[in-house]
């Protein structure tokens, strides 16, 4: 008999995750393209932060799924399923980073923080962050935005271990 698979909150993201590092790459590699107006193997790797050797084994296994076209010696392009999933990417990236912006997180923690929540969240999450984005630009103020918090309280189970608060 086969067993249920059931779809957990875990399993979900670790499927987002599966995913995460072909869109970087590829929105890498778009991102080139508007700059450069082409995408060589150095520079992504140099986008990335990582070795070229690294860049050019995922960049081959990605050009095996068919999101890349190159030749040796030539610079990286987009296939159509490459360009739809490289602006995919950038939409949610955008969503995240305004977002964080407008609730008054500093820009260096913003950029930071938005390439790692753009792959996190789903899309119900992203239509509240626009919705929050918009009435933030509208005058709304989330509370200790852009703050720290007062006398140093965290959260319940921020820093702590099991959502317990450390004694003083």
């Amino acid at each position: 008999m086969a067993k249920d698979t059931k779809v957990t909150p875990i399993s979900a993201a670790r499927l987002q995750h599966a995913g995460e590092n072909t869109a970087d790459y590829l929105e890498a590699i778009a991102d080139l393209i508007a700059e450069k107006g082409e995408a060589r193997l150095v520079d992504i790797a140099d986008r990335l932060g990582i070795s070229k050797a690294t860049a050019n084994k995922t960049l081959s296994r990605i050009q095996r799924e068919g999101h890349i076209t190159s030749q040796p010696y030539r610079a990286v392009f987009l296939s159509d399923s490459g360009a739809e999933i490289a602006a995919e990417s950038k939409r949610r990236h955008l969503i995240v980073l305004d977002f964080l912006r407008a609730a008054g997180v500093p820009e260096e923690a913003a950029q930071r923080d938005a390439e790692g929540i753009e792959h996190h969240v789903g899309e119900e999450t992203l239509r509240v962050f626009v919705n929050l984005t918009s009435m933030l630009h509208q005058g709304l103020r989330l509370p200790g935005a852009g703050e720290p918090s007062a006398g140093g309280a965290q959260p319940k189970g921020v820093g702590t271990a099991h959502g317990k608060r450390a004694k003083p």
